[in-house]
Parts: C-alpha cells; sequence; structure tokens
C-alpha cells in the first residue's frame, strides 16, 4: 500500500511539474485555441477582403460575418480581415472603433469570444484566413493602462496628448519597453486564444520603426502559426521591418488622378519602382479601389472610377499589375452608397447581389482568373503604357498574360508594340485572336489575353 502511495504522489508531482513547465514555456499566454490553420496562403496569392463588422450586416456582429462567409468564399477570397474587435472607448469618445478600450476583450457589440473563435473556425472550414487589425498607436482615454506611469506620452505641463488631430484617444509612449511588451503580448495572445492568422496594424506611421521591427520578430517565434503582417502606412520602410505588406495610399491617390485630372497611365509606372524599393521576395504593396476611410471621405468605386464600367477596368489593373488586391465589403456588389463612419448607420444592402448581378459577376471572373494564374499573381512585369492605356505583361515560365485597360471615359487607340502582336487566347471566352498592331478600345474596356 505504501509503495502504491508513493507511486501516486510521485505521478501526482510529475503531472504537477509538467503542467508549471507547461505555463512558463507559454509564458502565461492561453492555451491554444484549435488547431492551426494550414491553409495560409502564399503571401504572393493572397486575395484580401476587408470586413467592417459594424456596417457588413444589419447586426453589425461577428454572426452576421459568419453567415456570409459562403459568398466571401465564392468571391474568390483567400484572407479576411476584421476592424477592430475590441470594446470602443466612451470617455472623450467618438464611438469610433479605433479607440480601443482594452486590447485583451472582445467587444461586446461584436458578441462574444466563442462567436470570433466560431468565426474564424468557419473561415479555416472554407479555407480563408482571419487577421485582426490591431491599433497600436493610441488607446481610448478609459483603457486600464491610462494610469500607468510611462504609459503615455505628455505635455510639459504633464497632461496625456493625444496624437494628430484624434482627441478622442490618448497617444502611447513608444520609449517605454514594459509598455512594447504589454502590446505584444497582447497581440500574441490573440494568436492562441481565437486562433487567427496576422494583423493589420493601424496607422504604422505612429509608432517607432523599431517597434515594429520588435513586434514581428517576436511574432515570428510562433511557430505553430504562418501569420501574415499588414503594416497601414505609406512606405516601403516597412518591408525592412518584417511586415509582409503596406499599404497602398499612394497607388490609390495616383489612380484617382488618373480619373479625375487626367494624369499619365504611365505613372503607375513610376509609383511601381518607388513602391517595391528594396522589396524583398513575397512582399508587396496592399492595393485597393476603395476602404473603410475613403470610402466615406471619398466616395465609393462608382464614383471615384467611372461606374461600373472604369471600376472594372480600375480593379483589372489594381488586381493584376502589381500587388496584392483588396476588396472592401460591399465593393464587389456595387454599393451605391458610402458607408460612413462611425459605421453604425446605413449598413451593407445585400439584396444588391441580385440588383447589381453583372458587377458581382465581373469581379468573381477577375477574381477568379487571378486565383487561377500564377503568373497574374507571380509574374514578372513588363509595362507598355500610354497615356491613357494601362498595357502591361506577366510572365512566369512558358505563360504569359497580356492585359489592355483604358482609363478613359472615351474611346482610344493603341498601338501595340511589334513583339506583342500575334496570336494570343482571350481569356473571356477562350477565343483565338490575332492581335493587330492597332488596337481600338472603348472606353474604359479591358482586354485579357494569354498565351
Amino acid at each position: 500500500m505504501k509503495n502504491k502511495l508513493s507511486i501516486i504522489f510521485l505521478l501526482a508531482g510529475w503531472f504537477l511539474m509538467l503542467s508549471v513547465l507547461a505555463h512558463a514555456q507559454n509564458n502565461g499566454y492561453p492555451a491554444q485555441y484549435g488547431q492551426p490553420f494550414t491553409g495560409v496562403p502564399d503571401t504572393r496569392d493572397v486575395m484580401l477582403y476587408q470586413v467592417n463588422t459594424r456596417a457588413f450586416s444589419k447586426t453589425g456582429d461577428f454572426t452576421g460575418v459568419t453567415q456570409r462567409l459562403n459568398s466571401i468564399e465564392d468571391l474568390g477570397i483567400n484572407v479576411i480581415y476584421l476592424m477592430p474587435i475590441y470594446p470602443v472607448g466612451k470617455l472623450k469618445g467618438a464611438n469610433s472603433p479605433y479607440a480601443t478600450m482594452n486590447y485583451d476583450e472582445v467587444g461586446k457589440e461584436f458578441g462574444t469570444l466563442n462567436d470570433l473563435r466560431k468565426l474564424v473556425d468557419e473561415a479555416h472550414k472554407r479555407n480563408i484566413a482571419v487577421m485582426l487589425d490591431i491599433v497600436a498607436n493610441h488607446t481610448s482615454w478609459d483603457h486600464p493602462w491610462i494610469n500607468k506611469p510611462g504609459y503615455y506620452l505628455r505635455d510639459s505641463l504633464g497632461e496625456i496628448k493625444y496624437p494628430e488631430t484624434w482627441r478622442d484617444v490618448a497617444q502611447l509612449d513608444f520609449r517605454n519597453q514594459e509598455l512594447r511588451l504589454s502590446l505584444i503580448h497582447s497581440m500574441k495572445s490573440w494568436v492562441y486564444k481565437a486562433n487567427i492568422d496576422g494583423f493589420r496594424c493601424d496607422y504604422a506611421d505612429g509608432p517607432p520603426l523599431d517597434f515594429w521591427k520588435q513586434v514581428n520578430d517576436s511574432l515570428k517565434t510562433i511557430k505553430t502559426h504562418n501569420l501574415l503582417m499588414l503594416a497601414e502606412g505609406s512606405s516601403p520602410r516597412y518591408f525592412t521591418a518584417g511586415f509582409d505588406y503596406f499599404f497602398g495610399f499612394n497607388y490609390f491617390g495616383n489612380l484617382k488622378s488618373i480619373f479625375s485630372n487626367n494624369k499619365s497611365v504611365k505613372s503607375i509606372d513610376t509609383l511601381n519602382n518607388s513602391d517595391y524599393k528594396g522589396a524583398k521576395s513575397g512582399q508587396a504593396v496592399v492595393r485597393y479601389l476603395t476602404n473603410h476611410d475613403v470610402n466615406g471621405s471619398d466616395g465609393t468605386p462608382l464614383e471615384l472610377f467611372g461606374g461600373k464600367k472604369g471600376s472594372a477596368a480600375a480593379f483589372v489593373v489594381t488586381a493584376y499589375m502589381k500587388g496584392v488586391p483588396m476588396i472592401y465589403n460591399g465593393q464587389e456588389i456595387g454599393t451605391p452608397f458610402r458607408l460612413t463612419f462611425p459605421f453604425t448607420g446605413k449598413s451593407i444592402d445585400w439584396s444588391f447581389e441580385e440588383t447589381n448581378r453583372d458587377v458581382l459577376e465581373e469581379y468573381k471572373k477577375i477574381v477568379g482568373f487571378r486565383n487561377k494564374s500564377k503568373a497574374v499573381r507571380r509574374g514578372a512585369l513588363v509595362s507598355y503604357s500610354s497615356n491613357d492605356v494601362c498595357v502591361f505583361t506577366k510572365t512566369l515560365e512558358k505563360q504569359t498574360v497580356l492585359v489592355l485597360a483604358n482609363l478613359r471615359n472615351k474611346p482610344v487607340t493603341y498601338r501595340l508594340p511589334v513583339k506583342l502582336k500575334g496570336k494570343w487566347t482571350n481569356i473571356s471566352d477562350g477565343s483565338k485572336t490575332n492581335l493587330a498592331q492597332v488596337v481600338r478600345l472603348e472606353p474604359f474596356q479591358y482586354l485579357i489575353f494569354q498565351k
């Protein structure tokens, strides 16, 4: 009996030690929820979709997103990113989802942690990765950290500062290493407790670059997950900090000028060179026709890029030329109205899915060919653009794709370089085409060929 008790106590001690060691090895992080997703796409193959949870459905919550995952999958999306999911601050607040009151909790307006987990689980079942939006530069004024010494930047009178003109949020002080580690701990915790697949880092221009290097280096120690990292910043310097992507602010502004101010289409070539300075293999710019900010402030793609036909041509260039394309929720059904801050008023009317079936089918066709064509996603780019027409080839191994997109609301003739003349297959109907030297394009017409 004594020997049996000794064995029992020995085993109990052994299991206790294993438990303590496991906790120590996990450094106090939550236990891993679910199985890490093995379907995260190569960074070059991402087709990104931005979800504004508040405006996405009438309920404005995770369940409203989960219920439409089939439609997102059918569109050809393999990565979604959710706008901030955290509780929103009330003190001095403007009800902005970017005024985080707690980095470690789910905002009740969106649901519960289990609701988020279900969304992620259901996305993973459909081979879709899920990224979260982290707002690291500032917090709400009622964040639990607000009284922590050294966590916030203060003026000469000792008052906490606010960033830019955003008086509803308080500026964090990145000279404080404890603050940095607290932010990184929160980010890593979401990987474990919700099994997410990366982060879109809001206002990356705010915190110093060495903080983001610290973030990326730390997240890379999670060997069980292949995390995607997107900096909402406008410079290729973010590549040096370990990000996979930065945000195409410059591309969006340039494209607007092409459509509204008759700027030369060749300006995209200049931007391609500057945006990709120092980029390593797989690093890219996320480019878009709209997002949650510019949709409300500047206008919808239909407003900015020549209606249905013009915005389709603009999206072809955005999706195929250079970079990783992003679709903002509702864009794919031609939502004719703006989704305005703080996104608690008018929500997306998904009945436009039927009303604007032509728009949806065109988006599916454009995305579908990108997903199918390795040359489009990974091929070497050669541009032949004129002032009015965006023309380029993408070549990988033995496949070449040729794109011609008239970005003007008028007929344009384009003289094809001699090397591009000859037999091609039109991807829209599979017909064989013998391209002559002079190609006439109707207003906002685009053509896509391969051989």
